[in-house]
């Protein structure tokens, strides 16, 4: 599974989040990709090899052309951390709202309540 640090470096950047949105939609060739901004296709390249790297997309060569897409699994990682780092806040705010109203962990009313 690719390393959820990597995914975030790499998604740090609005343009390679962008890439990301447009070979999530479909297979496209580096130049197709490189149409759709206003940078050097040498950047783009660059781009797409960071998200390369991070396991974010996927590339193909077919002749002369390499087609990237999106791999779902690149985000596995990311994905998990987020979920994990999400359902840890939650249990920490249900906590919280619980010792507010004066309720133990278990929801009997504390000693204080």
């Amino acid at each position: 599974m690719p390393d959820p640090d990597d995914a975030l470096r790499a998604l740090a950047e609005p343009r390679r989040r962008e890439i990301l949105r447009l070979v999530a939609q479909d297979e496209l060739s580096a130049g197709e990709i490189a149409a759709a901004f206003d940078v050097t296709r040498t950047a783009i390249s660059q781009h797409l090899t960071v998200l390369r790297n991070a396991g974010l997309v996927s590339e193909r060569r077919l002749a002369t052309r390499r087609l990237y897409r999106a791999r779902p699994e690149g985000l596995a990682g990311l994905r998990e951390f987020l979920d994990d780092m999400w359902a840890s806040s939650l249990d920490v705010a249900r906590r919280l709202a619980e010792a507010e109203r004066g309720l133990s962990g278990n929801g009997e009313p504390t000693a204080a309540g």
